[in-house]
């Protein structure tokens, strides 16, 4: 599961070839939380209430992206990296 973006402790990781929806998966500690690329939703986990604060802002900044490295993982190509929360 490559490594998309990390910041103020949360890391962002996607899955090639994962099922649908198209989703992420951040992770804060022994946090798990899955993120919905399309609705910004929650797909399944949880985060304490300022690392998901801190992880919508930066999915609300990307949306964009994060659906163009969906597609990259779907076919199997190699996704990059996304900036951090500055």
């Amino acid at each position: 599961m490559p490594e998309i973006s990390r910041f103020y402790g949360i890391v962002i990781k996607m899955f090639f070839d994962d099922h649908l929806p198209s989703h992420f998966h951040a992770f804060y500690g022994e946090y798990e939380i899955l993120i919905n690329v399309g609705t910004l939703s929650v797909v399944a986990g949880d985060f304490p209430p300022r690392a998901f604060g801190l992880l919508m802002e930066w999915t609300s900044m990307h949306q964009g992206e994060l659906m163009a490295l969906w597609e990259k993982a779907v076919h199997l190509e190699p996704l990059g990296k996304i900036d951090p929360l500055p």
